[in-house]
C-alpha cells in the first residue's frame, strides 16, 4: 500500500472534523476550510479538491457563504481508515494481481510463488486499516494533547 498526500490529507481533514464532532448534537459545528488548512498544514487549493471528493462520497457536508464551513456527515466511529485510503488512493494491495478489483491480467498468477506472500501483506494491511476508525484516532489525539506539559507563561 502506498499512501499519497491526497490520502494523508483526507485522513487529516476527517480527524480535524472529528475533534470538533459532538455526538448527539442536532447541529454540528461548522469548521472553516482555511482553519483546517492552517492546523493540518495542507495547501488551501489542494484542500478544496479533497473536500469535494469527501463530500461526493458522503463523508462531509458543506455550507457555502461567509459563515460557511464543513462538518462530518457521519459519526467518526463509522469511518474507517481503510475506506478513506481506498477512496483516495485505490486498493491497499502491494501489487495489482492481488487487489480484488477483478480478474488478474497476469498469465503467471496461478503458478506465481509470490502471490501468497502478497495476499498476506494485503490481508494484514486491511486487518489494520479496516479496524481503525477516525474516532479512534481522535481519541488518541486528545489523549496525546492531555499528556503534553505546557510550561508557557
Amino acid at each position: 500500500m502506498r499512501l499519497t498526500y491526497k490520502g494523508d490529507y483526507a485522513l487529516k481533514i476527517l480527524l480535524d472534523l472529528a475533534l470538533k464532532y459532538k455526538p448527539g448534537a442536532t447541529q454540528q459545528e461548522l469548521v472553516q476550510i482555511k482553519d483546517i488548512s492552517k492546523r493540518q498544514d495542507i495547501p488551501f487549493k489542494y484542500l478544496g479538491q479533497i473536500i469535494l471528493t469527501l463530500k461526493g462520497a458522503g463523508y462531509i457536508y458543506s455550507k457555502r457563504g461567509h459563515d460557511g464551513g464543513i462538518f462530518l456527515a457521519k459519526h467518526p466511529g463509522k469511518i474507517t481508515l481503510g475506506e478513506i485510503v481506498r477512496l483516495t488512493d485505490g486498493p491497499t494491495s502491494p501489487i495489482t494481481c492481488v487487489s480484488n478489483t477483478g480478474p488478474s491480467k497476469c498469465d503467471y498468477s496461478k503458478k506465481c510463488p509470490f502471490k501468497g506472500v502478497w495476499e498476506k501483506v494485503r490481508d494484514s494491511v486491511n486487518e489494520i486499516v479496516d479496524n481503525v476508525t477516525i474516532e479512534d484516532m481522535a481519541i488518541k489525539c486528545k489523549a496525546n494533547t492531555k499528556n503534553i506539559l505546557d510550561y508557557s507563561i
